[in-house]
């Protein structure tokens, strides 16, 4: 270091290199150049001032001075070419012009779109703006080749070609390199199209849909689980327990919380009904509680989003997200060659992005496209076999276009921006850039946005009827199939009790052949439909009623009942055997009473006996 201080150097573009004592150059001058580009060569060198240590700005021109000089040279230029590609809804040719060479057709006339208006504002804008637009052959944004030429729009602003484009060219690192941008107009990203799914068919038992098979499994295991706990608690709980005095002086002790009563309970408040019955212990109650408050919160819940889940039609796509597409192979999926997002895959260090790339590559036939067009008709024709990656504008705005069939799935994997490139030195940088920030600020290009994007669509982005957001059968079938059944099981277990009542009566009256066994059904059964009405003496009805009382006065030692049911058909009036029963019942009790006071040192034999508690009787007839 200290040798070059002590060395001059001559022929260098900035002068003779030579440092004083302190190691700072000295004795030097520098050339303020301005690049500008021309029609015959990528840059053109124009020399403005020089600037000399200790003299300054030489021909006495300062920054400002140039700077007015660029400005003012901007209105010379009388017409700017912009090149521009075919991408909807940035630049179309209008439907009128499509086949028609009138002079409405002519020019920049036969061009429409976001970025159309977008000129437009900047022409307001700007003084002296005047262009002139025309179509790039390839239709290409622009990327590098491998003789490092550029081809599509970037190409024609570096030949000289072309003074501006405004198109869908997203910013990137490539391409900033060789040509300026504006700032952005507009963000976007790469996201994924795909074919709309066909809508979902509602079963029979949609009406469950609004909770998972595991909630419902985890409810049926919670109900089971309070029915036992509160069975425990009210065994244990001694408030449960109910003593009763019988008229024959004895007590009996109940507890109305059975197995079968807390099953019962338990679903009753489920299904936020009462109940006859209700727990009378401190821990009955805590039990109870926490189940009602369960219960609500379900209930509540449930009733939130069933109407979600039975009213809106819903859509299940076979994928949501860059990672349900990458970790499958059944659905192929392709971009654009030669555009930005190819350039993203390729050079991109997240893996996954990086195995996507590889995936494309190796397939046959190539799941390349040469355009955007051509990607989304591959997507339409494909039966939802393949998948298109591409910026998000043109996704949602191909969601938006007839035959509404595709749909734009999960987020954004990066986010770029648009933006109007120019040639390096363009004098037009300055005051696009200042005009857009003018137009972000008014709100006036979210206005273009949503003019081109959403307030021309083609496609509901909603429930278009009252019809598709309605309830039908179809929708709701399960809940009458489940009623049905609920009802048929009613009546299979009411035909069962009544069966195996007939039979215990049957048995009671010592019925051995089948035409008895049929005529007690057959009493039975009508005395069941006749209800509390009056059974005729002597009809069916009425005879089997009184061998149901007589046999359930009958004492359990009373093995042969037939002279007394033969006494019914003598016409002997049941009070007189209902009396011999009561007697002979009587003398039986105090014979063993009697034994029992005799054990124990007493003789109460003199007693009357103890008054007999009625027999439950299951039928409310008159007789």
């Amino acid at each position: 270091m200290n040798s070059l201080k002590l060395t001059n150097s001559d022929d260098t573009l900035t002068g003779a290199i030579e440092f004083d004592r302190f190691g700072i150059r000295k004795n030097f001058f520098v050339t303020v150049v301005d690049l500008a580009s021309n029609s015959k060569s990528a840059f053109n060198k124009k020399e403005f001032f020089f600037w000399k240590q200790n003299t300054g700005f030489l021909f006495n021109k300062t920054v400002a001075q140039h700077t007015r000089k660029t400005l003012a040279d901007v209105g010379q230029k009388k017409v700017i070419k912009v090149v521009t590609v075919l991408v909807e809804p940035f630049v179309m040719i209008k439907r009128d012009c499509e086949h028609s060479n009138s002079t409405e057709c002519q020019g920049n006339e036969r061009f429409e779109g976001y970025c159309i208006d977008l000129l437009k504002l900047l022409s307001d804008r700007i003084e002296d703006f005047n262009y002139e637009i025309f179509l790039s052959p390839d239709n290409k944004s622009g990327a590098k080749q491998p003789d490092g030429s550029w081809d599509g729009l970037v190409g024609y602003l570096l030949r000289g070609d072309a003074d501006m484009s405004v198109a869908s060219l997203t910013i990137n690192q490539d391409r900033e390199r060789v040509v300026d941008f504006s700032k952005p107009y507009m963000t976007t990203g790469i996201s994924i199209m795909i074919k709309k799914p066909d809508k979902q068919e509602f079963s029979v038992f949609s009406f469950m849909q609004p909770l998972s098979s595991e909630i419902w499994m985890y409810i049926i295991f919670a109900y089971v689980g309070v029915s036992v706990v509160i069975f425990l608690v009210s065994r244990f709980s001694p408030y449960e327990w109910r003593v009763e005095e019988m008229a024959n002086g004895g007590f009996t002790i109940s507890n109305d919380f059975s197995v079968y009563n807390c099953l019962w309970f338990t679903l009753a408040a489920f299904m936020q009904q009462g109940t006859d019955i209700l727990p009378r212990s401190i821990s009955g109650r805590i039990a109870s509680s926490a189940w009602w408050f369960f219960t609500m919160i379900i209930v509540s819940s449930y009733t939130a989003n069933l109407a979600a889940f039975l009213t809106l039609e819903k859509m299940q796509a076979p994928i949501e997200s860059v990672e349900d597409l990458a970790k499958q192979t059944k659905i192929k999926y392709g971009i654009q060659q030669g555009g930005s997002t190819a350039q993203f895959f390729k050079y991109s260090s997240v893996q996954i992005y990086q195995r996507m790339w590889r995936f494309m590559e190796s397939q046959v036939p190539s799941v390349f496209t040469s355009s955007y067009a051509e990607g989304i008709e591959r997507v339409r024709n494909h039966k939802g076999r393949y998948a298109f990656l591409l910026e998000a504008t043109a996704n949602e705005y191909a969601s938006t276009r007839r035959p509404c069939d595709t749909m734009k799935v999960g987020a954004n994997l990066n986010s770029v921006g648009y933006g109007i490139a120019t040639p390096f030195g363009s004098e037009w940088k300055d005051l696009v850039n200042l005009a857009i920030l003018a137009l972000h600020e008014k709100g006036e290009l979210k206005k273009l946005e949503n003019k081109w994007w959403y307030d021309r669509g083609q496609c509901d982005q909603g429930i278009s009827d009252g019809s598709s957001a309605s309830l039908n059968l179809s929708k709701v079938a399960g809940i009458f199939y489940i009623l049905m059944g609920g009802m048929i099981a009613s009546m299979i277990a009411a035909l069962g009790e009544f069966l195996y009542r007939s039979r215990i009566e049957a048995r009671k009256g010592q019925i051995a052949s089948m035409k008895n066994l049929r005529s007690s059904f057959c009493g039975q059964l009508k005395l069941s439909l006749q209800g509390g009405a009056v059974a005729k003496e002597g009809s069916t009805a009425h005879e089997a009623l009184k061998r149901h009382k007589i046999s359930s006065l009958l004492p359990a030692n009373y093995n042969d009942p037939t002279p007394l049911l033969t006494g019914i058909g003598a016409n002997i009036a049941p009070q007189n055997i209902i009396e011999k029963n009561n007697n002979l019942h009587s003398s039986t009790l105090t014979k063993r009473m009697g034994a029992n006071n005799k054990s124990n040192g007493h003789d109460n034999s003199a007693k009357p006996p103890m008054p007999q508690s009625k027999s439950s009787r299951p039928y409310n007839t008159v007789v």
